[in-house]
């Protein structure tokens, strides 16, 4: 039982130091003196009566109890982020802040001229764009809108079907002058791939198509965007969306009959946000333009 309610800015030194590991880092961030942020931890641990962190000269590790409550105080965080949001303008104005999370590529690649065509229209609308390949929670409200790559399944959730995204296997113009077209799915061996560092559910999908497995990559990366520029810089073959290769006339398909697949993609926002004119304006915005990237409308 805590001795006394503790603040929010408590919590918020709390998760930063969780984050970052060490006192001097998270008070950087936070924009904040280290001796302060050091009270903070500490009247903290005071308030609840626990420890939260082991010292050690290596930095502060969170205790059992300690990672337990970072994730409170992260529904905590998200809940804070979420009210600026709903008080930055009212359900029935055309101004305010909404929330985009979507991956790397969706981010980096596909969303700037569709976010840039919206700002045209609605320039009082302002657009928080997290990218990131794990998925932020909906229904805790870590983002408003969410392009997804597997439909959701919670009834809270609003979704529109976008399409199937088709990705292919690419290389550039130079790296095949250098080192050849492959016949066939058995010649990759031969060749320099690139692919990711930490294999997920989503990817193992994929691997059944590849004749090798993480240890034969050339160059690993969890990071979709590096792929792309390494496939784009000439270092090897790497999969990339068939309509982001088609912009660079140098970005070659490669046995574009073997290796195939699609991504399903969706269109996702909380149904309490359904009132909220500026984010329904911008879901719908996001749903045609997207409808149009992925061929289902011209």
């Amino acid at each position: 039982m805590a001795k006394s309610e503790p603040g929010w800015e408590l919590y918020r030194s709390f998760l930063a130091v969780v984050r970052e590991g060490s006192l001097s880092a998270a008070a950087r961030t936070l924009g904040m003196t280290q001796p302060s942020l050091g009270r903070h931890v500490r009247q903290l641990e005071a308030d609840l009566g626990v420890a939260l962190f082991t010292r050690s000269p290596q930095g502060l590790t969170p205790t059992d109890l300690g990672e337990e409550l970072a994730t409170h105080a992260q529904a905590m965080l998200a809940a804070s982020a979420s009210l600026r949001r709903a008080a930055s303008g009212s359900n029935h104005e055309v101004r305010g802040v909404v929330r985009i999370t979507c991956s790397e590529v969706i981010g980096a690649e596909v969303l700037p001229p569709i976010l840039a065509d919206f700002r045209q229209h609605y320039p009082g609308i302002v657009i928080e764009l997290s990218l990131s390949n794990q998925n932020e929670d909906l229904l805790r409200k870590d983002a408003d809108i969410a392009v997804r790559m597997l439909r959701p399944v919670q009834a809270a959730l609003v979704a529109r079907h976008i399409g199937k995204i088709p990705l292919g296997l690419y290389a550039h113009r130079r790296y095949l002058k250098a080192h050849g077209q492959p016949q066939a799915l058995v010649d990759l061996t031969q060749h320099a791939i690139i692919g990711f560092d930490r294999e997920t559910p989503a990817l193992r999908a994929v691997l059944g198509k590849l004749p090798f497995g993480r240890e034969d990559f050339a160059l690993r990366s969890d990071s979709d965007l590096a792929q792309l520029a390494a496939i784009r810089a000439g270092y090897g073959m790497g999969v990339c969306q068939q309509q982001i290769a088609r912009r660079d006339r140098n970005l070659v398909p490669v046995l574009p009959e073997a290796f195939k697949f699609d991504l399903d993609t969706w269109l996702v926002m909380h149904e309490d946000l359904k009132t909220s004119r500026r984010t329904r304006l911008l879901f719908d915005h996001l749903a045609q333009a997207l409808l149009v990237y992925v061929g289902v409308v011209d």
